[in-house]
C-alpha cells in the first residue's frame, strides 16, 4: 500500500507545480510585453503584499497622526468656557453695581446723606434756613474738589491708562475752580446752580472724555452725581417756594 501511494502524491505535486509555473510564465510572458501593464501588476503585487506583511494590530501612521491631532484638539476644546450669549449681556454683567467693592458703594453712599438731608429737613420744617443751605453748598464744593482731584490720582500713577498731559490734569482743576467760585456767592441758590455744574463738567470727564474708569465706578458716579444735582436744585427751589409764603404771609398779617 506504501508503494502505492507514494507514485500517487509525488504525480500530484509534480503536475500541481508544473501548473502553477506554467500559468506563472504565461502571466509574465504577456505582462512584459507591456510596460505599463507591468508597472501596474508591480503595484498591485506590492498591495496585495503589504497587508500580508504587515500584523493586523499595526495601523498605518496617517491614522495615528489623525487620531493624536484629535485628541491634542478636542481636549482643549473641552476647556475652553463657553463665551457670553451677547456682548451687551456680558457688559451689563460686569457693569452693574453689584460688582463694585463694599467699602466703595457704601461709602459713596454714605457721602450722599448730607446733600439730602438739608432740603429733606427745610422741607419738614417748612421754613428756609440759610446756614443750612450754606452747609449744602460747602459739602459740594468739597465733594466737587474731590472728583477734581480724584483724576490726578488716576493719572499720576505708573502703568495708567491716563496719561499725565495737559488734557488730563487741566481738566482735573475745573471742578475746584467752579467749587471755589461757588463759595464766593452770597446767594446760596447761586452757589447750588454753580455746583451743578461743576459736578456735571466733572462726571462728563470721567464717563465720556477722559480714559474711563471700570464701568461699576463709572454707574456709580452717574446716580451719585443725579442725587448730588437734584437735591442742590431742590435746595434752591425751596428757598423759592418758602421765601415766597413768607412774604406773602407776612403782607397778608400786615393788611
Amino acid at each position: 500500500g506504501k508503494t502505492n501511494m507514494f507514485p500517487l502524491i509525488q504525480r500530484c505535486c509534480f503536475h500541481t507545480s508544473f501548473r502553477l509555473q506554467k500559468v506563472t510564465g504565461l502571466r509574465l510572458l504577456l505582462c512584459a510585453k507591456n510596460k505599463t501593464t507591468w508597472s501596474s501588476l508591480g503595484l498591485q503585487l506590492r498591495r496585495d503584499a503589504c497587508p500580508l506583511s504587515r500584523p493586523p494590530s499595526l495601523k498605518p501612521a496617517p491614522v495615528y497622526a489623525a487620531q493624536l491631532q484629535a485628541f491634542h484638539t478636542s481636549l482643549p476644546a473641552s476647556k475652553k468656557k463657553t463665551p457670553p450669549e451677547s456682548e451687551a449681556e456680558s457688559q451689563r454683567s460686569e457693569g452693574s453695581l453689584k460688582d463694585a467693592p463694599k467699602p466703595a458703594l457704601y461709602l459713596s453712599l454714605a457721602g450722599l446723606v448730607p446733600f439730602v438731608v438739608a432740603p429733606l429737613a427745610m422741607a419738614i420744617h417748612g421754613n428756609y434756613y440759610p446756614e443750612v443751605a450754606f452747609a449744602q453748598v460747602t459739602y459740594g464744593a468739597l465733594t466737587a474738589s474731590f472728583l477734581g482731584g480724584m483724576r490726578w490720582g488716576f493719572a499720576l500713577p505708573e502703568g495708567s491708562s491716563a496719561k499725565p498731559d495737559w488734557l488730563n490734569l487741566a481738566n482735573g482743576i475745573v471742578p475746584p475752580v467752579l467749587a471755589w467760585q461757588a463759595l464766593l456767592f452770597k446767594d446760596a441758590t447761586l452757589g447750588a446752580v454753580m455746583l451743578v455744574m461743576a459736578l456735571g463738567i466733572a462726571l462728563h470727564y470721567d464717563v465720556a472724555l477722559l480714559p474711563p474708569y471700570p464701568r461699576w465706578f463709572q454707574r456709580l458716579r452717574v446716580w451719585g452725581t443725579v442725587v448730588m444735582v437734584l437735591s442742590l436744585l431742590a435746595t434752591a427751589a425751596l428757598k423759592l417756594v418758602l421765601e415766597a409764603q413768607t412774604l406773602e404771609g407776612t403782607n397778608n398779617w400786615q393788611n
